[in-house]
């Protein structure tokens, strides 16, 4: 869940390199008794695995789960078995503190992926924190997460042991507002969130690169999220002359809300975050939907050479379900702390440490690879160096990427 100029997209790694990521090292210690007799290390995952939003989950821990069997069958470190725990967040931060507290408990965990949603991660972040437990988030976009509640004027860590491997709203909601106004020339555009905290702060910054980019805004509207009647908000979208909608929220909601836009005759395109990045944006729009767009993170997995091992890996894994957005984002931040555990069994002679936990956070910040989705490396926030995204359009009934590139200030 998310400055001033647009860029090309660099050059994609070659093909293969999710295989030179992957390739050995020692013997640990610390939560014995895997079939090989060697140290079992858990990586956690957090996501919604039921409910409106369990298609991004589900990519995310099958993602995950492919790092950690990846790692294992080329004895990525060696004398080290990697499982996953997967924990339903059902998008919920109250289960997400609760699945947190849970992740702690078990001493074997030493990483966690996850969550989905920015809400859920806030309600995480000091319980992982207080352990000195590493998070790695494939998806949270919110700039509070990394550089606290004033990062738009002064920027502050507020969790050493919090990273993500997404980029941020700062960078996708002005990404969005530049490609509307100088690529599609949209100029008046109606705003809709669904009041939290991924949502509200994506169109808080894509309104603000609108406006300064000469845009107006027709109207703003907040919507309730449990409710799946728009009728009223979209007469008001049709009634304000707006040539554009723009959603800050995710997909159950802005399907239906994009059908009832067309519906009350306002054929105008809805436009939104990484959270209406999914196949099930597209059922719940029905055949309206073509010309809906979505901006997400990264260039599109299956145009990246270095991600086409883990293309042909997912597809080989037997996985029921798409990895969607997040899945090159999730095997990344697996791998994250598959390099940091390397990292800290080396140094330590072989062997995890007492201390494994605080040692693998403070790792991680280090972790650089060449991963699915690029170059992986933190900044001193915890945030991805990776700054790309891209525009999807509604094509045909499918998503079709239309322009990827930076946003910078």
């Amino acid at each position: 869940m998310r400055q001033r100029s647009l860029i090309a997209i660099t050059a994609a790694l070659s093909a293969g390199a999710l295989t030179l990521t992957a390739c050995g090292s020692r013997d640990s210690g610390g939560d014995k008794g895997s079939d090989s007799g060697g140290t079992v290390v858990t990586i956690g995952v957090d996501a919604p695995l039921t409910g409106d939003l369990s298609a991004l989950g589900l990519g995310i821990k099958n993602s995950v789960d492919l790092a950690a069997k990846t790692a294992n069958k080329q004895k990525y470190v060696d004398g080290v078995t990697f499982k996953i725990e997967a924990l339903d967040d059902q998008a919920q931060p109250s289960s997400g503190q609760q699945n947190a507290t849970k992740l702690v408990a078990d001493k074997s965990v030493l990483g966690v992926v996850g969550p989905l949603n920015s809400s859920v991660a806030e309600s995480m972040q000091k319980v992982f924190d207080d352990a000195k437990l590493v998070e790695v988030s494939p998806a949270n976009t919110n700039p509070a997460l990394t550089q606290g509640t004033d990062w738009a004027t002064d920027k502050k860590r507020v969790y050493k042991s919090y990273f993500r491997t997404s980029t941020t709203d700062a960078i996708q909601g002005p990404f969005a507002a530049q490609y509307l106004v100088n690529d599609a020339k949209k100029k008046k555009v109606f705003v809709i969130d669904d009041k939290k905290t991924y949502g509200a702060g994506l169109a808080g910054t894509f309104t603000e690169e609108f406006k300064k980019l000469g845009g107006t805004v027709a109207g703003t509207e907040h919507i309730n999220p449990d409710s799946k009647d728009f009728s009223a908000i979209a007469t008001k979208v049709k009634n304000s002359g707006a040539d554009v909608v723009y959603y800050g929220g995710e997909y159950p909601q802005a399907g239906p809300l994009s059908k009832q836009i067309k519906a009350a005759g306002a054929k105008i395109p809805v436009v939104g975050g990484d959270g209406i990045y999914s196949a099930d944006f597209i059922k719940l729009a029905g055949a309206t939907a073509s010309g809906d767009l979505a901006t997400s993170v990264g260039a599109p997995v299956e145009e990246l050479a270095s991600a086409k091992e883990f293309v042909a890996n997912y597809k080989n894994g037997g996985y029921k379900e798409a990895y969607e957005a997040y899945g090159g984002y999730s095997y990344d931040s697996a791998w994250a702390i598959i390099e940091a555990v390397k990292k800290v069994v080396d140094d330590n002679g072989g062997k995890l440490p007492d201390d494994a936990r605080a040692k693998v956070t403070e790792a991680m910040q280090n972790v650089s690879f060449d991963g699915v989705t690029g170059k992986v490396a933190f900044d001193e926030f915890g945030d991805a160096t990776n700054k790309q995204l891209t525009v999807y359009a509604v094509e045909n009934g499918a998503w079709k990427a239309v322009k990827s590139g930076t946003y910078s200030g």
